[in-house]
C-alpha cells in the first residue's frame, strides 16, 4: 500500500506530460462550459481520465504513487493558473480569446463554425438574453469559458447621464 513500484521523479514526469497532453487535445477541441457539456463530451472526459491513468501511475497502484500524481497534478493546475494570471500571453494561449459571433445584428457564420457551435446553442444562448432573433443583438461574444456574452440592441429602460 506504501511501497512504490517506481521512482517518485517517474510519476512526476509522467504526470505533468499527461496534463499537457490533455491541456493541449482539450484546448484544440474548442471551448464549452462544464456546464454545457454534451453527454458525448462528459463520456469523452470519463474515458479520458480512464485511459491516461495507466500511463501517469506507470503500473504503480500505491496510495503514495496516487497521491503523489494527485498532488502533482493539483499543483501544476495551480501553477499553469498563476502563470496565465501574470501574463497574458500564455493566457491567451491557453485559454483563448473572446470571439466575436454577432455584431448589430450580423452573424459571423464563419466563427460560429470554427467555434463547432450549433444554431440551437446559439439560439438558446439568444432566448436565455430575451432575444428573439440575431437582429435584435448588438453583439454576442463567445468568452473563454465558453459562456456566450449576449448584448441586446434594444435599451433595458435605465438611463445614463
Amino acid at each position: 500500500m506504501f511501497k512504490m513500484a517506481v521512482p517518485e521523479w517517474k510519476l512526476i514526469v509522467r504526470a505533468v506530460v499527461v496534463y499537457a497532453a490533455l491541456l493541449l487535445l482539450l484546448r484544440l477541441t474548442g471551448k464549452r462550459q462544464v456546464g454545457q457539456l454534451a453527454p458525448f463530451d462528459l463520456v469523452l472526459l470519463l474515458v479520458l481520465s480512464n485511459a491516461v491513468q495507466n500511463s501517469m501511475n506507470a503500473g504503480d497502484n500505491s496510495l503514495v504513487g496516487g497521491l503523489l500524481s494527485a498532488t502533482t497534478l493539483v499543483g501544476l493546475n495551480f501553477l499553469i493558473g498563476l502563470a496565465t494570471f501574470r501574463n497574458k500571453k500564455l493566457e491567451s494561449l491557453i485559454e483563448g480569446r473572446p470571439q466575436i459571433l454577432i455584431h448589430n445584428g450580423k452573424l459571423f457564420e464563419d466563427v460560429v463554425a470554427k467555434a463547432h457551435l450549433t444554431r440551437h446553442e446559439l439560439n438558446a444562448a439568444l432566448r436565455m438574453a430575451g432575444c428573439t432573433s440575431i437582429e435584435d443583438v448588438r453583439s454576442a461574444i463567445l468568452e473563454n469559458s465558453g459562456e456566450i456574452s449576449i448584448v441586446p440592441k434594444y435599451n433595458s429602460g435605465a438611463s445614463y447621464g
